[in-house]
């Protein structure tokens, strides 16, 4: 679906507190769609798989369906697949066609570790969720989290590789979920006024920003091969879902304008991908701005912004 930019900026403008209560009840609609969905399945699987590409909000959504189930009676474990990345080798690490080391790339995961947990949770046995050190690049040596469910628990596998055929072929009964944001902003003549591709990128601009205190240019310049990845590791598996959830909120793009704007400014004509920042620059004075305070913190948007409560 696509969102009309003159219904935003007019609902901004007249109630913008009703506007997003109104945006955040359909969102949640879709939380209550996904849960009861993995409810049902339950008792034929007890994984849930969860993938999209940067800047969808899967955080904040396993938590949101986490938190509904519960409401049903059945509990959830969030379980990040980052956690299963191999210690890197330079040797047989894969690599991209500059020959650097493919960060993106499915193989960097144990995926015969994976495809075992999931037969031993399905099983009702306990496995041990290994944890990954980014900043040595390296599985750590620390003792790891031990998980088990019971009758009436599920585990919830978030990743960007949760529906590579690898994982899905073996595991056919999991609950599968796509999520990205995936609406348009239309201007009156049907002219695209702003992308969801967009969306993802201000979303990963700002919050690299305020939680990992990266520089605009340095989100920038992962961008392209972030991008690459989506296309060869992501997007072609997404036909692999149960259920297709679209993050988008119409109000996001006027919420977050007042911190990507000054970030995108920052930005040289002269670095890789500019003219998608051009774009962006042209695109944010057609939105009314949005305070803050109108957005609530169980907001998917406080996720890139801060200030909500699923914030680690």
């Amino acid at each position: 679906m696509a969102y009309s930019l003159t219904k935003i900026n007019d609902a901004v403008r007249s109630d913008p507190k009703g506007f997003v209560a109104e945006c955040d009840a359909d969102f949640n609609k879709k939380i209550d769609r996904a849960a009861q969905k993995i409810a049902e399945n339950h008792t034929r699987s007890r994984i849930v798989l969860l993938s999209g590409p940067s800047g969808s909000g899967k955080t904040t959504t396993s938590k949101k369906i986490q938190a509904r189930l519960e409401e049903m009676g059945i509990q959830a474990h969030a379980v990040e697949m980052d956690n299963y990345f191999q210690t890197v080798d330079p040797d047989t690490a894969p690599r991209n066609r500059d020959g650097q080391i493919d960060y993106e790339s499915p193989f960097c995961l144990d995926m015969d570790l994976l495809n075992r947990h999931f037969k031993m949770l399905d099983q009702g046995e306990t496995i041990h969720i290994p944890k990954f050190e980014f900043a040595r690049q390296m599985r750590s040596g620390v003792m790891s989290s031990p998980l088990r469910l019971g009758k009436d628990e599920i585990a919830i596998f978030e990743g960007i590789h949760a529906l590579n055929d690898i994982i899905t072929g073996k595991n056919p009964n999991a609950t599968k979920l796509y999520i990205s944001a995936r609406s348009n902003v239309v201007d009156d003549e049907g002219g695209v006024a702003f992308k969801g591709t967009w969306m993802r990128l201000a979303r990963r601009t700002v919050r690299d920003a305020k939680f990992r205190a990266w520089e605009p240019k340095v989100t920038m310049k992962m961008w392209s091969s972030v991008r690459r990845g989506e296309k060869l590791y992501i997007s072609p598996f997404k036909d692999n879902a149960d259920i297709m959830f679209d993050s988008s909120l119409p109000y996001e793009v006027s919420a977050i304008k007042s911190h990507a704007l000054p970030l995108f400014e920052q930005l040289s004509p002269e670095m890789e991908r500019y003219e998608e920042i051009g774009h962006l620059l042209r695109s944010y004075p057609l939105f009314e701005t949005l305070d803050d305070s109108y957005v609530p913190d169980d907001s998917l948007i406080r996720e890139f912004i801060g200030g909500g409560i699923y914030d680690d």
